[in-house]
């Protein structure tokens, strides 16, 4: 049974391997590469999409993370108290 992330990576990896195959030909991509759909694609490049997906959520999430710890430390505007 698949985590919930790995769901997400292989989604992602999904999606990433659709749009990079459907935006080719505008970026004169047309004829360089054999265009697999990701069920062609082979299975180690399937996983090593999966893999940098994965890796790709996990940066996301802790940017994220640490973004919320940083704004924890200040006040919201207008709610900060002054004096000594």
């Amino acid at each position: 049974m698949m985590s919930e992330q790995d769901t997400a990576a292989e989604h992602l990896a999904k999606l990433f391997h659709y749009y990079q195959e459907a935006l080719s030909q505008d970026f004169g991509c047309e004829g360089k590469e054999h265009s697999f759909s990701w069920e062609e694609t082979p299975m180690n490049d399937r996983k090593r999409m999966i893999a940098a997906a994965r890796l790709a959520l996990l940066d996301l999430a802790a940017a994220n993370h640490a973004q919320k710890a940083r704004s924890e430390y200040f006040a919201k505007p207008g709610e900060a108290e002054w004096g000594c």
